[in-house]
């Protein structure tokens, strides 16, 4: 069996020649190179390689060098800008790049965007023109992603991260799954799948993550596990610790209960 990983951020160290927006709670450096050895560590065969927004923006040109060293192991998806009028071209441009597979949108409440901004329209209209899927980090804003993916019917989505807000350091909060009645009600919508990703950071019990497989539970069934994209997102130094112990966690019998 082929195994894809769903999404990984790999980028350089923060140097002049590309320098980052922020500096996350991150290592100094994930490499293409260092992300490939950790693939092959766990078995990984390939993986969707999201262009870090937190670091790059919209350049995803570390993405594109690391997809034409590995053009047999990664895919790439770069985020696009709302606000670039010529954005269209953009992801015409992108679909002409060796390697990729989809485009990726921001509607954070950081990012202050109604779900009717004629940005996010032209670029999904440019999405259903040039046939990509357009991954959506809506965390923490599920109600404007929903009402995306609703005005958006020919549109393939990505819903990122379970749709849910998840911390970049423990402990998760007090109520890590308070929207996962949202989260249910929006498997209702065709056009939409979702990336398990980052469940272990929504877990207040320490390994086995007792806590969070319950609600996992109940996103399967809703979506079902066809339309259930898993993926880490972690750096080579936890990735294989993390995949591992998320193999050991499940519960005996717990995948067969549910095909």
């Amino acid at each position: 069996m082929t195994i894809i990983d769903s999404q990984v951020h790999a980028y350089e160290a923060n140097t002049p020649k590309r320098p980052w927006h922020t500096v996350p709670n991150w290592p100094d450096h994930v490499t293409g190179d260092e992300m490939v050895a950790a693939m092959d560590k766990v078995g990984v065969d390939g993986a969707i390689f999201i262009s870090a927004f937190s670091m790059y923006r919209y350049d995803a040109s570390y993405a594109v060098d690391v997809q034409r060293a590995h053009p047999g192991r990664f895919a790439i998806v770069k985020p696009v800008d709302p606000d670039d009028p010529a954005v269209a071209d953009v992801v015409a441009d992108w679909k002409n790049t060796p390697g990729t597979v989809g485009i990726r949108i921001i509607l954070t409440k950081e990012a202050e965007r109604e779900p009717d901004d004629p940005g996010l329209d032209r670029i999904l209209g440019a999405a259903v023109r040039h046939d990509f899927p357009v991954n959506l980090l809506c965390w923490g804003n599920l109600d404007a992603g929903t009402a995306l993916i609703d005005r958006h019917p020919d549109t393939r989505f990505i819903v990122d991260h379970l749709g849910i807000l998840q911390p970049r350091m423990p402990p998760a909060p007090p109520q890590p799954w308070a929207d996962l009645p949202k989260v249910l009600d929006l498997a209702r919508r065709p056009n939409a799948v979702i990336k398990v990703s980052g469940a272990c950071t929504l877990s207040r019990e320490p390994y086995s993550f007792p806590d969070i497989w319950d609600p996992l539970a109940c996103v399967f069934d809703a979506w079902g596990f066809d339309r259930c994209l898993l993926g880490h997102g972690l750096d080579p130094r936890v990735r294989s610790r993390q995949l591992r112990a998320g193999r050991r966690a499940l519960p005996q019998n717990w995948w067969s209960e549910r095909q």
